[in-house]
């Protein structure tokens, strides 16, 4: 395989183990949402299972096995509320956001279109759960000159 094949395969398995993470995510995020937001969460839940049955007919369609989900997955932080939910949907949509960039730099033509829609997605996701607020380069944390909100240091 060449080295150009070899670093998409590498950001396919990167987009699709976040995809699995996300999907757990959402489960949470479900288990712990207020009524208000529920349908949000599931329509982002549903959109996550969409994508990462994609990736493994992506993962399959250049020569790889796709790297399979974990049992369970650590959460950034504890999530014993409606609020924290929405802070931890946010944080999800941020991380495979960041994974989608790199795919996006990593792939060309028609896949590259794609983890371009993924991650153009994942950010419109992001500032719905913050109610508008949002970063300035989703997915590339490095460039924004922060971290992003749900992550920002504390004093």
């Amino acid at each position: 395989m060449s080295e150009e094949k070899d670093r998409e395969l590498r950001a396919l398995q990167a987009a699709l183990a976040a995809e699995h993470a996300a999907v757990y995510g959402y489960g949470v995020v479900g288990g712990r949402i207020g009524d208000g937001q529920r349908t949000e969460a599931i329509t982002a839940y549903d959109a996550h299972r969409a994508r990462r049955d994609a990736l493994v007919r992506e993962v399959k369609d250049l020569g790889g096995r796709p790297v399979a989900a974990s049992a369970g997955y650590a959460l950034p932080f504890q999530v014993p509320d409606a609020a924290a939910a929405v802070r931890l949907a946010a944080e999800l949509e941020d991380r495979v956001a960041g994974v989608y960039a790199d795919l996006v730099r990593a792939s060309g033509g028609g896949r590259r279109a794609l983890a371009a829609e993924a991650l153009r997605e994942a950010a419109v996701r992001a500032v719905r759960w913050r109610r508008g607020k949002s970063v300035a380069f989703p997915g590339l944390t490095e460039r924004a000159g922060t971290a992003p909100p749900s992550a920002a240091p504390t004093a």
